[in-house]
């Protein structure tokens, strides 16, 4: 059994992520008027279409290229010496310190109890259409998998072919990938929870929506 008291009292021991900006490509960098200890967002709208406050603007054979901050949080690093210089690609140019929030809190969590099922390539993923029609109905947690179950469709280059659940059985706690969205080769599909631990994981989840403070 996980001891998840120790694990979040850990996480509340170093709350933040240091988020690395870095150049995409190759070309000149300028940094704006930001400074170290100015706060900054990340992107915003309904799908992350506003992006984040402006890092550094990379110059590539005359075309500007914006570069944004992926998280909110506050400038802890930012790497004015390369005003005006040729960098390459991976350059790192800033650092966001980024105080991590309830919900990914939450995430790293389950991801320490769960059994994760991961996606063999890159691909769209989908239900098979009663479990489908369950989860719509009734939620993720009113599926129960076992090992060898046909539990999605994998949609690739036109071409659909069924996926088996392999692990322990239990009942889903979480799903990771959208509708119609491809998901890389690795990540996680869904969250697996043996039943006799689901109280357990549910206490702890209201205790970190109570208690943990977002900050702005």
């Amino acid at each position: 059994m996980i001891d998840f008291t120790k694990l979040l009292e850990e996480i509340k021991a170093s709350p933040y992520e240091e988020v690395m900006i870095t150049a995409p490509h190759t070309g000149v960098v300028t940094f704006g008027p930001l400074k170290v200890g100015d706060k900054v967002s990340g992107p915003s709208g309904t799908w992350k279409e506003k992006p984040g406050t402006l890092i550094a603007t990379l110059d590539r054979e005359r075309n500007p290229k914006p570069i944004a901050a992926s998280q909110k949080g506050e400038v802890s690093a930012l790497r004015t010496e390369l005003e005006g210089c040729f960098v390459e690609a991976g350059t790192s140019l800033a650092t966001v310190r980024h105080f991590r929030s309830k919900d990914e809190v939450l995430r790293i969590l389950l991801q320490q109890a769960l059994h994760l099922f991961t996606a063999p390539e890159r691909a769209k993923y989908y239900f098979v259409p009663q479990v489908d029609t369950k989860v719509k109905v009734s939620g993720c947690s009113s599926v129960s998998v076992h090992d060898g179950m046909e539990l999605f469709i994998v949609s690739r280059m036109k071409r659909e072919t069924p996926l088996y659940y392999t692990g322990p059985a239990g009942v889903i706690y979480a799903v990771y990938f959208q509708h119609n969205e491809n998901v890389d080769a690795g990540q996680p599909l869904i969250g697996v929870c043996p039943p006799d631990q689901v109280q357990q994981i549910e206490e702890v989840v209201r205790k970190v929506r109570m208690d943990w403070e977002e900050q702005d």
